[in-house]
């Protein structure tokens, strides 16, 4: 197999801590590179360098046996070197064609040739098998649809080396086998794929190479026909013992949230989001919903968070029925959500660590001129300990945490509101298998106290490891209500389609 790029001895180091030590990666021509590692093993700090994001300390890159000096996006773009990235880097306010073609418009002269623009999206999209239309606003799109514009964008430039860091962590089912085919065709073209993944599954049925990184090293290199997924999981998180998610049987008690005849319609027909909806939510209960993308799964939590209003039916909290209310009488109320999209909704770029796991607190704790400093530390070191977030100094910037520690953050912060209802929405998108782990167990210990929480999760497997009992939605509607034995993978799947 040809190698058409090398990272040499690779070495990148923050104020206080060392994100690349020593770490060298192979891409081989042509082949789908697979790179692993638990949250904050170096994975996108690599991937950043390559695509001229951010500039290594010490080390070489080498693109067919030449050195290259990539000290921006546009030096990688030069090289033909293409990232997809985890969090979606996207102008909500623009069309699909004005993101896709950001910063490389065709044009004619002194005008922006939209017609040629607007036929190459729709090729595109018709090559993704997407019904996104070219002139269709990025913020009316779901996640899982904006992630396909992402595809897109990258597939619209001159791309001889595409990295993918978590392309399919927000996709349904279907969506995943349009990237896979994809993928596949590139393969043909004689594109090289940089793959980030956390679903070992998906790794082994798509991947050629795999290469292993922990605490910030090397750790090795491998063909996918010869591991399995107990030897990866292995070299990923080395001789840790994680505790046992299931610790105690569900102490079931009173109702906490109860909805009753939901209706929710789109804003511009009368075509229904949420189709008559009644379901209860109980003390130390984990409800699980499950569905395919468009189900209405999002939606139904955003109206119990109080983001939309536009809905018939009642709610309430404890027996009491709810007003329709803003998002922080929900949360004085005891409710909190913690986001599908934890960059856009969940966290403040600008903001410091510490920061951010108050932001929910200070009109609680902190009355009066002067922010407490020493009260401060002592909730945010608390939080950090209690949650496992890998963090040097919490005063550093949020956008210094791997994605899994900044989803950690996210959850802090949903905590310390010390709520009654805990709903988390795709709460392990990109996160690895030690970090599910630690996120489950916080779930069980968290509900063992009496919350009531309530999960979406596109996983069967997560469902299948933490629920007490699953709503299963198809097109709007509970389809089954799901107990015990009854949560099975078949039972999922079945009443899914509706």
């Amino acid at each position: 197999m040809e190698i058409i790029l090398k990272a040499k001895n690779i070495f990148k180091n923050y104020p206080g801590v060392t994100a690349l030590e020593d770490v060298s990666f192979n891409v081989y021509k042509g082949k789908v590179n697979v790179l692993v590692g638990e949250n904050g093993a170096g994975k996108s700090t690599l991937m950043k360098i390559l695509a001229g994001v951010e500039k290594q300390t010490s080390g070489d890159m080498i693109l067919n046996n030449k050195i290259l000096d990539i000290n921006s996006t546009k030096d990688a773009e030069k090289n033909s070197i293409g990232i997809i990235h985890q969090e979606l880097n996207l102008f909500p306010n623009l069309t699909v064609h004005e993101n896709i073609f950001m910063g490389h418009e065709i044009s004619n002269y002194f005008t922006i040739n939209t017609k040629k623009q607007k036929e190459i999206t729709k090729n595109l999209m018709r090559k993704l098998n997407q019904a996104i239309k070219p002139d269709d606003v990025v913020e009316n799109l779901r996640i899982g649809q904006q992630q396909i514009v992402e595809i897109a964008k990258a597939l619209a430039k001159n791309t001889k080396i595409l990295i993918m860091d978590e392309p399919s962590s927000a996709l349904s089912k279907n969506e995943v086998s349009v990237l896979y085919s994809v993928i596949e065709g590139l393969k043909k073209e004689g594109v090289s794929i940089i793959y980030i993944s956390h679903k070992l599954e998906e790794i082994m049925k798509i991947g050629d190479i795999i290469t292993i990184l922990r605490d910030s090293k090397l750790i090795c290199e491998e063909l996918i026909e010869k591991v399995n997924i107990p030897w990866i999981t292995e070299k990923m998180v080395g001789m840790k013992n994680f505790k046992s998610v299931n610790i105690a049987e569900p102490n079931v008690g009173k109702n906490v949230i109860e909805a009753n005849s939901i209706f929710l319609k789109k804003k511009s027909s009368d075509e229904l989001i949420l189709d008559n909806v009644s379901f209860n939510s109980r003390a130390g209960e984990i409800l699980s919903l499950y569905g395919l993308m468009g189900s209405g799964r999002t939606e139904l939590l955003e109206v119990i968070m109080g983001l939309n209003n536009n809905f018939e039916g009642s709610i309430k909290l404890e027996n009491k029925i709810l007003k329709k209310s803003s998002i922080a009488a929900r949360i004085n109320d005891g409710i909190v959500l913690v986001p599908e999209d934890r960059q856009g909704q969940g966290l403040i770029q600008c903001l410091s660590i510490l920061s951010n796991i108050l932001l929910s607190k200070i009109s609680r704790s902190f009355k009066g001129f002067y922010l407490n400093s020493k009260k401060e530390t002592t909730i945010v070191k608390k939080s950090i300990e209690y949650l496992g977030i890998k963090v040097s100094s919490y005063n550093n910037l949020i956008t210094s945490l791997s994605g899994g520690n900044q989803q950690k953050v996210v959850v802090a912060k949903a905590l310390e509101t010390n709520p009654k209802l805990l709903m988390l929405d795709e709460p392990t998108r990109g996160i690895d298998v030690g970090a599910k782990q630690e996120i489950f167990y916080i779930m069980k210990k968290l509900s063992e106290k009496g919350i009531s929480i309530i999960f979406v999760s596109s996983e069967i497997k997560e469902v299948l490891a933490v629920a007490d009992r699953v709503l299963v939605l198809a097109k709007g509607k509970i389809t089954k209500e799901l107990k015990s034995i009854e949560i099975t993978e078949d039972n999922l799947v079945k009443f899914s389609q509706g």
